[in-house]
């Protein structure tokens, strides 16, 4: 295990317990695994889910630790619910009232579509031969390139924070003038994408919300990888292979 890895892990533990993770949530609900301070190693193979809490399905049936997730799988969580998984090279914590369509092939995703809830996602590097990735929300179009981000997908506005790496942002309503390309490094530019407006007006600048450095510490070490930062000390260097 590499030196910046254990650096990284040593990191989350101390902020974790400085921050008081360790106590139970609001309305006494105990925290998941994920939110304690507790930065895995990756995920060992043959295993798709790392952590998950209440009612969570995959591909209409309700899901176990034992269950695996392809990467044309559907899978959708309940209210209260939440689950953190890999697929291939790339890593995903779906949020509670969530519901997310895999497509690809075997373990190598080409895209998902986010039908609606919060999604937090890091992608691995493709090869110049495989597919690009692309992410389908309400009201957009997302070009995934080795990229760290964050989404909410809902009737008439999505919302997606680049937290690091590039996308190319598309309106699904005004494609031929609302569009943008983002290389962000750390949470640099989120944007909400409306569904009805101006022209060329349809993305918007939006704040940073709902989603943590240390939640995409956890994602990408289960994929054997580290964030191109330390949520610590701040922006390093960016990750290579975007």
């Amino acid at each position: 295990m590499s030196t910046e890895f254990e650096d990284a892990r040593r990191e989350f533990l101390v902020k974790a317990l400085s921050m008081g993770a360790f106590a139970l949530g609001s309305g006494g609900i105990a925290l998941p695994a994920w939110s304690m301070g507790e930065i895995p190693d990756e995920l060992e193979p043959g295993r798709s889910i790392y952590d998950m809490g209440g009612v969570v399905r995959v591909d209409g049936k309700r899901a176990t630790e034992k269950t695996v997730i392809s990467a044309n799988s559907l899978v959708e969580t309940e209210s209260g619910s939440h689950v953190v998984f890999v697929i291939g090279g790339d890593a995903h914590i779906l949020r509670e009232n969530s519901r997310v369509q895999f497509s690809g092939k075997d373990f190598f995703e080409h895209g998902l579509r986010l039908v609606t809830g919060k999604l937090l996602s890091v992608f691995g590097a493709r090869e110049p031969a495989q597919p690009a990735h692309t992410m389908q929300t309400s009201t957009a179009t997302i070009g995934i390139r080795g990229t760290g981000v964050y989404a909410e997908s809902e009737k008439d506005v999505s919302y997606l924070c680049t937290c690091y790496g590039v996308v190319d942002i598309v309106s699904n309503s005004d494609r031929g003038k609302s569009s943008e390309r983002i290389a962000a490094s750390h949470h640099d530019a989120p944007r909400y994408i409306l569904k009805e407006g101006k022209a060329g007006q349809l993305i918007e600048p939006a704040p940073v919300k709902n989603h943590t450095d240390e939640e995409l510490m956890l994602v990408e070490a289960l994929v054997g990888r580290t964030t191109p930062f330390s949520s610590v000390k701040g922006y390093s260097a960016p990750r290579q292979g975007y």
